[in-house]
């Protein structure tokens, strides 16, 4: 058995299939032609060459090792760059092809298990997010990085995440969505119903859905946060801007690079497509708004105790309406999973 083989035998069948699912080709192919993200790792690092020059950088999860050579390119002394999935194959021809080869060290494995050849680093980037920022994301792997590797005072690439959350009007795919199962063939599939509700779709939402201000209820600096703290209880309050039905809630987050030149990646609603989409978490009631109503949440995040990748979700909401219409006032709570 090879070294890598083995390697994944010690993971757990969760981890064998996060890893598993980065072996092909086309989620690097669409990783690659997001040009939001791709972009703004090359303007981080082409913007703020001084923080670059001479450094020792780690790549955390490689992939096909882009972000390494713009690092290289950057004036970096030399990138060690990591990736458990096999695509780090491909990655070797790529830094070969493209002359970094003396520049750009790759190291197959998960990061926890491997042993740099040194003892400590000056910057960690890392394309470690997820939908939801932290679903299956490799945000620990980061962390674990930080802790071991990086001298103090070095540098994350992204360092800083915030989170937001606002309320759609979605009444058509909702029909799609939930509705649908009232009457399959003439058939009651209501059952499907909850499992329906139950799982967030990640997808892309139109700027003109948006009928409530977005509320920023999380954020986080990666240069100090801990696993724990990645569980949360936020409270959020949304204005309603105009006078429709809310179906649903979305959560976008951005991520911000450190440097004189800041860089944000952002991927919410009114930004540039990425492929994180947004997250949408459908009522289990409608809401009828009006201009100048306050809703005000709550939301709720935590590590699934099955799988620690996976997301266990709750959102509270509470219809204050500006009229004080009684008729029109409601509060919900509705428990989502990210599997």
């Amino acid at each position: 058995m090879s070294d890598s083989a083995t390697d994944k035998a010690k993971l757990s069948s969760h981890e064998q299939h996060y890893f598993s699912s980065y072996d092909h080709f086309g989620i690097h192919e669409e990783m690659l032609k997001d040009t939001s993200r791709t972009l703004s790792y090359r303007n981080a690092m082409y913007k703020n060459k001084d923080l670059f020059k001479d450094k020792i950088v780690l790549d955390v999860g490689c992939g096909t090792g882009i972000l390494s050579m713009f690092a290289s390119k950057a004036g970096a002394k030399h990138v060690y760059s990591v990736d458990m999935s096999s695509i780090i194959g491909k990655a070797k021809e790529i830094i070969n092809l493209n002359g970094f080869t003396d520049k750009i060290t790759l190291l197959q494995g998960k990061l926890e298990d491997i042993t740099l050849p040194v003892d400590s680093v000056d910057i960690i980037i890392s394309e470690w997010m997820g939908y939801f920022l932290l679903y299956e994301s490799m945000l620990d792997t980061v962390l674990y990085a930080r802790d071991k590797y990086l001298v103090k005072g070095g540098l994350i690439l992204p360092d800083k995440c915030n989170m937001y959350i606002a309320g759609i009007e979605d009444g058509q795919y909702k029909d799609e969505k939930i509705h649908y199962w009232e009457d399959v063939y003439g058939f009651d599939y209501t059952p499907f119903i909850k499992t329906a509700m139950s799982e967030p779709l990640v997808d892309t939402v139109e700027n003109n859905a948006l009928i409530t201000s977005s509320a920023k209820f999380f954020e986080f600096d990666i240069n100090t946060v801990t696993k724990e703290e990645l569980a949360f209880k936020r409270d959020f309050e949304l204005e309603v801007l105009e006078n429709d039905l809310c179906h649903a809630y979305i959560v976008y987050w951005d991520a911000v690079f450190p440097g004189n030149e800041k860089v944000t990646l952002a991927t919410g609603p009114m930004n540039q497509y990425t492929h994180w989409k947004q997250t949408v978490f459908y009522m289990d009631q409608v809401l009828n708004v009006r201009k100048g109503d306050i809703i005000k949440g709550k939301i709720t995040s935590a590590p699934s105790k099955i799988n620690p990748r996976e997301i266990d979700i709750e959102i509270e909401w509470d219809l204050k309406t500006s009229s004080k219409d009684k008729s029109r006032e409601q509060k919900g709570k509705y428990n989502y999973f990210l599997r």
